[in-house]
């Protein structure tokens, strides 16, 4: 590297954190750390009327959840301070003066009425439209005199003519822009309120920003902001802009496919470690085998150049499968420990938790840690544990509705009445009843799952009846064999 890696991720605390926003935050994240370099956040607040306390907390909240710390920025300060662009207005009104000064800034008077008409004209003739700048050439001292007489005005950048700005990405490879794909674009609004393109160049060469890396959405803002570096003498950084994440209908992720905030996953008991493992999936591989993998393979591994090029898919079941790997790679333990909020939110445990509370969480969470997938899907898959009685789906009922589904449960409570507590082996003890009682496995299995459990599916029937207990259980199968006459 030319000069020490520094990168920054800046967000809005206008809404929650994106997937997208997460999955630029961690590939910047990555590329500080695999360099030894610093991770820089930055607060882009200046839209006043959105931006909410609430909205950067979420942020922030978002990001450590997925086990990404930064070097500089809110919460723990830096030589670059203040790390909120309200906070450096003054700094922004200074370069905006010494523009207007130096030419590379002017004053555009004209309104906005005007500028919507020209571009309805060029909509209505099927042409581009290009800001005609017709205040760019006016004498310096008579766009002070209008302004001075309180004429509105925006300041707009000088954007040269007959330029070719050449766009070097670490993704995308060479980009060129002819600068009369450029307008000249406004840098101040009406009133003072400088513009995104304008304060994050001056932001980026404050804070001595070495690459940025963002979405590919961006790539359209990058010769307006080369052109701003050049003209403020500031070295432009490095550029890598990675694909969009996309739905499965190939269109760019959004609400309307389904959660897209990442503190609706956390809510949703996803676990971050496979939520950081699949976003570092969406436009980049470790190598052509690996799918599971952490934070610090990731650091050993990443490398811009490694970054695919055409859009992500967003593909929920990987997710999925993903957070049960994660899941039973964790154990038992872990998952009694992460699931307990839930569990709590449900009001199936204390709060806090007693001893036999805790130790039964321990030994549910074993029993059904093979099929989970989500922390905050226990409550639901270990609600019949908490009830008096299975109440049964519409497949247990089926199982329960079947001519010897009587026999069934009637032999399968026999059986656990005689055999001692706990069965060594109840799967085995089942299939000796289901013999005797001249039934297939199959049919005394089903009818005998459904009346402990409710359902057809769920933790092996040992671990069932283990977790119930003798008397519950006998309860159930008893209560089970006249209801299925």
């Amino acid at each position: 590297m030319s000069r020490p890696v520094r990168v920054r991720f800046a967000p809005s605390p206008t809404g929650r954190l994106h997937l997208g926003g997460a999955r630029t935050a961690l590939f910047n994240w990555a590329f500080a750390r695999q360099h030894g370099g610093t991770f820089l956040l930055r607060i882009e607040d200046t839209d006043e009327g959105r931006n909410s306390e609430e909205s950067l907390r979420s942020i922030l909240a978002s990001l450590r959840w997925l086990g990404l710390d930064w070097d500089e920025g809110p919460e723990c300060g830096g030589p670059h301070a203040p790390y909120f662009q309200s906070q450096r207005r003054a700094h922004y009104a200074a370069a905006a003066a010494r523009g207007l000064e130096e030419g590379w800034l002017y004053r555009c008077f004209t309104p906005a009425a005007e500028i919507e008409r020209q571009r309805e004209e060029a909509r209505a003739a099927a042409r581009n439209w290009r800001f005609d700048a017709r205040s760019r050439d006016l004498p310096r001292a008579e766009a002070e005199r209008r302004a001075a007489a309180g004429e509105p005005w925006v300041a707009r950048v000088r954007v040269p003519d007959g330029l070719k700005i050449a766009v070097r990405d670490h993704v995308r490879g060479d980009v060129e822009f002819a600068s009369e794909q450029v307008e000249d674009w406004v840098a101040v609004r009406s009133g003072g309120m400088p513009t995104y393109n304008y304060c994050c160049v001056l932001d980026d060469g404050d804070m001595r920003i070495s690459h940025v890396i963002r979405g590919e959405e961006h790539l359209v803002n990058t010769p307006k902001q080369i052109l701003l570096y050049r003209a403020l003498g500031i070295e432009t950084p490095e550029f890598a802009h990675v694909p969009l994440i996309l739905g499965k209908d190939g269109k760019k992720l959004s609400k309307r496919t389904g959660d897209t905030a990442v503190e609706d996953f956390r809510a949703k008991g996803y676990s971050p470690e496979a939520l950081f493992n699949f976003l570092c999936l969406l436009g980049f591989a470790l190598d052509d085998k690996t799918t599971v993998f952490g934070s610090q393979e990731l650091v050993a591994h990443f490398g811009l150049d490694r970054i695919q090029k055409a859009g992500a898919v967003f593909d929920v079941d990987k997710l999925h499968w993903l957070c049960g790997e994660y899941l039973r790679r964790r154990g038992a333990a872990d998952l009694a420990e992460r699931a307990l909020p839930w569990m709590q939110q449900a009001g199936l445990i204390g709060t806090p938790p007693a001893v036999a509370e805790r130790q039964r969480l321990g030994e549910m969470a074993a029993a059904f840690l093979p099929r989970l997938t989500l922390y905050g899907d226990l409550p639901q898959q270990a609600h019949f544990l908490f009830t008096t009685g299975a109440e049964p789906d519409a497949a247990a009922r089926a199982a329960l509705a079947a001519p010897e589904a009587a026999v069934a449960t009637a032999a399968a409570a026999a059986a656990l009445e005689r055999a001692p507590w706990p069965p060594a082996d109840f799967a085995a003890l089942l299939k000796e009843s289901a013999a005797a009682a001249g039934l297939k496995t199959g049919a005394m299995m089903k009818p005998v799952r459904a009346a402990l459990t409710g359902s057809l599916g769920g933790p092996e029937l040992a671990d069932v009846v283990r977790l119930l207990g003798r008397e519950r259980a006998l309860a159930r199968l008893r209560a089970a064999a006249p209801a299925a006459r």
